[in-house]
């Protein structure tokens, strides 16, 4: 079972830490979707915390505030994150020294690349991402979940693209970008034209197109792709900058 590790007083300031039986071969922190918002938490990344664990990781599973009653939004949801992954310092085992990757699935995939541009993540695996929160409140994505952790009922408001991963590019770190083609929670065009923009502006980025895929195929590791998630981790991961 996973070690609760708190980094904060809030009652949604906690990790569950999934430690594997023998001597670790690295740290994956993940980071769950939801929009953002209360009614979803962290066990949506168990399945992947399970197989992590099985395979050596350390799967270091984070809870954050987000919307809806948990005192969450923007800048808090994201700062909160940071909080967490600072607080690998409190883990149950040793893990100095060891490599570090970060995983996120769709709004998590948007905090786990805003981690990495806050040089807390040497790595990160965007599943299904939210990168450009503008796009998606004029789009209307989420039942407007975007509005809601900004804000701002304002699909204009400069907070969006302050927000976004899109626009702190080039963010300077290795990252595998996977979406499904049948997705409807966050169409694929979105990673595609991130992927895009990262390379332009010299991001080491690779981008994994699954077709017909859905949002949450990226979250099954039973999925042939988790396999390619993993091969990555083992080549890209690394010692978080001292």
């Amino acid at each position: 079972m996973p070690e609760t590790v708190h980094y904060g007083d809030h009652a949604s300031q906690y990790v569950e830490a999934w430690l594997p039986d023998g001597a670790p071969v690295g740290v994956a922190v993940l980071v769950h979707g939801g929009w953002w918002r209360g009614r979803f938490d962290l066990h949506l990344m168990d399945a992947l915390c399970a197989d992590l664990s099985t395979r050596g990781w350390i799967a270091w599973n984070l809870e954050f505030r987000r919307t809806e009653g948990a005192d969450g939004g923007w800048p808090v949801t994201l700062q909160d994150v940071v909080s967490g992954i600072a607080a690998l310092d409190r883990c149950p085992v040793p893990v100095g020294g060891l490599p570090v990757f970060g995983v996120g699935h769709s709004a998590g995939g948007h905090l786990a690349v805003l981690a990495a541009t806050e040089r807390m993540l040497p790595a990160v695996v965007a599943l299904a991402p939210v990168t450009d929160l503008s796009r998606c409140a004029s789009e209307q994505l989420g039942e407007d979940g975007v509005l809601a952790f900004i804000g701002s009922g304002e699909p204009e408001d400069p907070q969006l693209r302050d927000a976004s991963p899109l626009y702190r590019l080039p963010i300077g770190r290795p990252q595998l970008v996977v979406h499904g083609d049948a997705d409807d929670r966050v169409p694929i065009a979105h990673s595609r034209d991130y992927t895009a923009a990262a390379l332009a502006a010299g991001d080491p980025v690779e981008f994994l197109d699954l077709p017909g895929a859905d949002h949450f195929v990226v979250i099954d590791p039973e999925h042939a792709s988790w396999q390619r998630v993993c091969q990555w981790a083992r080549a890209n991961a690394s010692p978080p900058p001292s």
